[in-house]
């Protein structure tokens, strides 16, 4: 194996600090997804919900930062959705995925969260990581973790 690589342990410890870091930040619903056993082209999803195009863009900032910080790399950033005709151009700000290979991270409004649903989509996916609303909880100390139980 390559020890350059990050293991399994610390991609999911990785994974998990983003979650809480947008979390810190205000970022809503955030969710932390083992993806291993369902595909091959990425180990853990990190969704969170934005509440404007100011939050959206200082959530991937601090992104940024903490990839820098942590020797991590950013493969691809996209806006979503391109070219759909359901959406207007500026719905490309109401959704921003940035690829770390190993973790996707999708940065969705909550008109783009509630239109794709990929908790729903990817539902057979470990949760490792969730936090909910203020709204949803009444507090935003409800984080948990619960780690996967499979050997890394």
């Amino acid at each position: 194996m390559d020890d350059t690589l990050p293991t399994k342990t610390v991609l999911l410890n990785k994974a998990v600090e983003m979650g809480k870091l947008l979390d810190d930040h205000r970022g809503l619903d955030v969710v932390v997804m083992d993806m291993r056993d369902l595909n091959f082209w990425t180990d853990f999803f990190i969704i969170a919900t934005v509440t404007s195009d100011t939050h959206l863009f200082g959530l991937e900032r601090h992104i940024k930062d903490f990839v820098r910080e942590n020797g991590l790399e950013i493969l691809h950033r996209s806006r979503k959705p391109e070219g759909d005709a359901k959406f207007s151009a500026d719905a490309s700000e109401e959704w921003r995925l940035l690829d770390l290979g190993s973790i996707v991270i999708h940065l969705m409004t909550e008109r783009m969260r509630s239109f794709f649903e990929l908790e729903r989509l990817w539902s057979a996916a470990p949760v490792v990581y969730r936090t909910q609303s203020p709204l949803n909880s009444g507090s935003r100390d409800s984080g948990s973790m619960a780690h996967s139980s499979k050997s890394s």
